[in-house]
């Protein structure tokens, strides 16, 4: 029964999560986004205080960055197997990363105002290229580094086999030969690619982007503590912008997957950090 337990719940967390997942498209690109559109959304015309639209927006990005980045260091997740399976500990990640979002959706509150807007057709429809690319790197890269055991299913699935988790072997695919966070340049243009860039989207840009350079710092921490060669790899790959003669040098090294990465992250921490 137990395992049965396990495998359901982790199967419940994922199954939300797509759900989540299509709806944050809609939700970052607005009104816009045709096919996409969802009741709430970053964008729209301020109905409450400026103050407290700063204040209830930046806690909302705060709960996010605390929970995608404190349940993915290995001190939480030690605690947190006291209480839960270790084969449910990815799928509670996944779904605590369900609720962070979810209260995004439900109370983040418009800024208004217009930042810049694009006004020539062809430019706009760059821009949404590069938005379609953002999602497209995000969703390519977890399936690069393992799709199912980022979001918890592999280790469900295992358990219910009353088979033993193995940590994911270290290696560079794809990108990861090139840059050392593709996952993160993914989101950058998720959050960035906005032909009509409003006050509230700007702070929400901003927010994520120090969320996701400050993580970095605690992730690779993580990945060098556990995997020796990720010194040498940090040393030889850039961050973000690839350095395409020297992508020979990162072929021993490795991406942090047994790390259990976030889903919003995939690299080797933390659903937008791999955690």
């Amino acid at each position: 029964m137990r395992r049965w337990t396990t495998l359901l719940y982790g199967i419940a967390g994922y199954v939300l999560f797509l759900g989540v997942f299509l709806y944050l498209v809609g939700f970052i690109g607005g009104c816009e986004l045709a096919g996409f559109a969802t009741p709430t959304a970053l964008d729209g015309p301020r109905t409450t205080g400026l103050g407290r639209a700063l204040v209830v927006d930046g806690l909302l990005v705060a709960l996010f960055a605390v929970q995608h980045s404190v349940m993915a260091r290995p001190r939480f997740k030690a605690w947190l197997t006291r209480y839960v399976p270790h084969a449910a500990e990815r799928s509670t990640y996944v779904l605590a990363t369900n609720a962070a979002l979810m209260a995004m959706f439900l109370w983040w509150e418009p800024l208004g105002g217009r930042v810049w807007s694009v006004e020539h057709e062809a430019a706009r429809a760059v821009i949404w290229c590069l938005y379609a690319a953002g999602w497209a790197t995000v969703l390519v890269t977890t399936f690069l580094i393992n799709h199912f055991d980022l979001f918890g299913l592999r280790q469900v699935w295992l358990a219910f086999r009353g088979r033993e988790y193995t940590a994911l072997p270290f290696v560079t695919p794809g990108p990861y030969r090139f840059i050392r966070h593709p996952l993160y340049v993914g989101w950058l243009l998720v959050f960035w690619s906005a032909p009509t860039m409003t006050a509230s989207h700007l702070a929400f840009a901003l927010g994520m982007t120090v969320y996701i350079l400050i993580a970095i710092v605690f992730e690779e921490r993580d990945l060098v503590r556990f995997h020796p060669g990720y010194a040498e790899y940090r040393r030889k790959v850039p961050m973000f912008v690839p350095r395409l003669a020297r992508a020979g040098d990162a072929e021993t090294s490795g991406a942090g997957a047994a790390l259990n990465p976030s889903p919003l992250r995939g690299e080797g921490a933390s659903v937008l950090r791999g955690g």
